[in-house]
C-alpha cells in the first residue's frame, strides 16, 4: 500500500508505504506542518494498525521535514538522511524564520544513508539511489518488485526539481535523471515530492526539461 498526503502551504507529498502482509511501514518525507496534519498522519497509521519501522528522507528542504520531530516521538523511530544534506537540514530553523513559518520543532538525524543501502519492512524492500542536484545529498527509494520509485524533488510530471536554491546544481540534476531515473524500465511509477505521479516512460517521451538521450 502506498498512501500519499499533501501537506503544508507548500503542497508537499508525504508517503506512507506499508507491507500488506505484515503491516510494517515506513514514512517518507513527513511534511506535516500544523497539528491537524500531524494528527491526520498519526490517525492513518493507527486506523490501519501499521507498525512504523523507519523514517526516511529524500532530502532536507524545509517542506519535507516539518514533521520529523513528531514522527520520531510518536512512533519511536530513527530518522535517516544522506550526510551531504545535513548542511541544509541544520539551516531549516533559519529558513523557517525567513519565510515566516512558525512552529517548526528541530530534531536530530539519527543515521546517515547512502546509495546501495536497503530498507526492509515485512516482505518489502526499498533500495537507495543517489540523485543529487536539487540538493547535494538527495536520494530516492526504489521498489523493484512493485516497479515504483519515491523520487522526492528530482523528476515531476512534465517538470523537474528547482535548482535555484543554495547548494543546488542543475547539471547534477540532469545527470541524476538521465543515469538513475531514465535507466529504469518505462513502466516504473514515479511518486514525486509535489504534484501527481507519473511514469518513467511518460517522462522520457515528453518531459520538456530532460529528454531521453
Amino acid at each position: 500500500m502506498i498512501q500519499a498526503f499533501e501537506f503544508s502551504p507548500l503542497q508537499e507529498n508525504t508517503y506512507v508505504i506499508a507491507d500488506d502482509a505484515t503491516g510494517e511501514a515506513v514514512i517518507i518525507d513527513p511534511g506535516c506542518y500544523d497539528q491537524g496534519e500531524k494528527e491526520a498522519l498519526g490517525r492513518f497509521i493507527t486506523d490501519h494498525k501499521l507498525t512504523v519501522k523507519y523514517l526516511l528522507l529524500t532530502h532536507s528542504h524545509l517542506d519535507h521535514v516539518f514533521g520529523v520531530a513528531y514522527v520520531k516521538r510518536k512512533f519511536g523511530v530513527k530518522a535517516y538522511l544522506h550526510e551531504l544534506d545535513m548542511v541544509i537540514y541544520n539551516d531549516v530553523p533559519t529558513r523557517c524564520a525567513i519565510y515566516g513559518l512558525r512552529g517548526y520543532e528541530p530534531s536530530e538525524i539519527d543515521e546517515h544513508l547512502e546509495e546501495g543501502d536497503q530498507f526492509k519492512f515485512g516482505n518489502t524492500t526499498l533500495d537507495v539511489i543517489f540523485v543529487p542536484g536539487h540538493s547535494p545529498g538527495h536520494v530516492a527509494f526504489v521498489n523493484h518488485a512493485d516497479h515504483y520509485i519515491i523520487g522526492g524533488d528530482v523528476l515531476f510530471r512534465g517538470s523537474v526539481g528547482r535548482t535555484d536554491f543554495p547548494y543546488c546544481n542543475h547539471a547534477d540534476l540532469v545527470n541524476s535523471i538521465r543515469t538513475q531515473f531514465y535507466t529504469l524500465p518505462d513502466d516504473y511509477v514515479v511518486y514525486p515530492g509535489h504534484m501527481d505521479s507519473t511514469t518513467i516512460g511518460q517522462e522520457k517521451r515528453s518531459n520538456p526539461f530532460v529528454k531521453q538521450l
